[in-house]
């Protein structure tokens, strides 16, 4: 009996956060007297291009091996390994644009897109080669007192891509086809279908922005890449788009536009071909700021919209039919209090980015910390002494000074609540700054700012309990003011 792969993974998209257990066996050499120092072995293929292929040694990242539990079988958990290979996208792809330029060098942050970016290392394809390993002690084997490495099986293809799970987070087993065992989670909610299904966010569909806020949403490409097509060419099965609704303060519309998801880095191709890891996660510019980066309409407009909504379609039948959520994005009104607005960005459950522009008081706080000597009077190595009055005493060498802020939410809902539980779990905190007016030739470097949440605990509200919720956070900025050494 050849080697079998008893469980894998229920479903070909695998958070990387999520258990990734396989199960193989060979009963006929496992269970032979004459073999000893049995292994199975795994050696597990990453590509961030094309899907791996089984022959080609070049995308292997690592070959494991264990030896045979109790029940016969070899059993691996690659969670801790593959999670390592993909990570949080911060740069835009190249030919991607940003106020209408081509993006080039990666230059562009994520966040200031115009419509599309694909994605850099936020998505890898997974396969893993099995095979076993025994030392044979037949002697009437050709392979007596050798190391026999034999009996290969591949697993199929999974795309794997950075984000975890919760617990409360439901999995599912497999019910047929020899499949009861094999566990996943489904990613069904992300399957742009219906009008039910979700970005890759857990972030509430009404959300709040300032005219200048930038930030993207993430689309887990799964069915509508069967569906996208690059003009001219006749679409097969219809062609994505996100479509814009502005409103003013009536709720009359003002405009309206698409954007279609087809090329969306300008790479000259015909589909887009969800064989390029790099477009099986889009990210797409959606707010205020995006827009007005390249949007006529946006802009002829800006004056009077006072929300507009968001929501991927497709054609049927040249109908436009509505395949996600449709999200509602209201501008918010300049406050008259002055306070200074600070939105945050933060990575995500799905490993996309959430946003957040808190808008009530905030507090800033700089703590300084000097590294000290002590001067001499005056002058020692001329030659005579002279008396200088600005020298002498315990001086500054250098100071560096750390800034923290303390922020506060407007009164918000309890899908707000809810969502805020993932700013507390982030690894990755920033401030990011509003539409500017750009230098030529400028690096974009002022426009994101890591910062480190030091708010440690989070008490979830509820209307029932606390009728109205506000929420304080307090970030400390992760790069110190260093100033002039002397």
């Amino acid at each position: 009996m050849a080697t079998l792969i008893e469980q894998q993974p229920l479903f070909s998209y695998i958070p990387a956060g999520q258990d990734v257990i396989f199960t193989v066996s060979n009963n006929n050499i496992v269970t032979n007297p004459l073999n000893s120092r049995v292994k199975f072995i795994a050696e597990v293929r990453i590509s961030d291009t094309l899907t791996p292929n089984p022959s080609n040694n070049s995308q292997v990242i690592g070959t494991f091996k264990t030896t045979p539990n109790n029940a016969s079988v070899g059993m691996f958990d690659f969670r801790p390994i593959i999670e390592n290979f993909v990570n949080a996208d911060h740069k835009a792809l190249d030919n991607s644009s940003y106020k209408t330029d081509v993006n080039k060098n990666l230059r562009v942050p994520l966040h200031l897109i115009d419509k599309y970016s694909g994605n850099n290392n936020n998505f890898r394809y997974l396969q893993v080669k099995f095979k076993i390993e025994y030392f044979d002690n037949d002697t009437s084997s050709s392979d007596f007192n050798t190391l026999v490495t034999t009996d290969t099986a591949d697993s199929r293809s999974f795309n794997l891509w950075n984000a975890y799970l919760k617990y409360s987070d439901e999995l599912s087993f497999g019910s047929s086809g020899g499949n009861n065992n094999w566990f996943g989670y489904s990613v069904s909610e992300f399957n742009l279908t219906t009008n039910t299904k979700k970005f890759l966010t857990n972030a509430p569909v009404i959300q709040y922005a300032n005219i200048e806020d930038y930030g993207t949403a993430a689309i887990l490409m799964i069915n509508p890449l069967t569906q996208i097509s690059q003009l001219p060419l006749t679409p097969i099965g219809g062609t994505a788009m996100i479509k814009f609704t502005y409103y003013n303060d009536s709720n009359s519309v003002l405009d309206f536009e698409t954007i279609r998801l087809d090329d969306v880095n300008n790479g000259g191709f015909t589909y887009l071909d969800r064989g390029l890891a790099k477009n099986n996660i889009v990210y797409a510019g959606i707010f205020p700021a995006n827009l007005q980066g390249w949007s006529k309409k946006f802009n002829d407009n800006i004056a009077n919209i006072s929300y507009y909504k968001v929501v991927v379609q497709t054609l049927s039948s040249a109908l436009a039919v509505d395949i996600s959520q449709t999200y509602r994005i209201n501008i918010n009104c300049p406050t008259l209090k002055g306070y200074e607005p600070i939105r945050l960005c933060w990575l995500n459950q799905w490993g996309a980015w959430d946003y957040y522009t808190f808008t009530m008081k905030s507090i800033k706080t700089i703590s300084a910390k000097g590294t000290t000597y002590r001067q001499l009077a005056g002058t020692w190595n001329e030659k005579v002494y002279k008396i200088d009055g600005f020298k002498g005493g315990k001086k500054s060498f250098r100071v560096d000074a750390t800034e923290k802020i303390k922020m506060n939410t407007d009164f918000v809902s309890e899908s707000d609540s809810e969502w805020f539980e993932e700013l507390i779990n982030s690894p990755e905190v920033y401030i990011l700054k509003g539409y500017q007016t750009d230098v030529a030739n400028s690096a974009l470097n002022k426009y994101v700012s890591p910062v480190r949440l030091t708010t440690s605990s989070y008490t979830k509200k509820t209307v029932a309990n606390d009728k109205i919720m506000q929420y304080t956070f307090e970030v400390e900025k992760s790069k110190t003011l260093r100033t002039q050494s002397i």
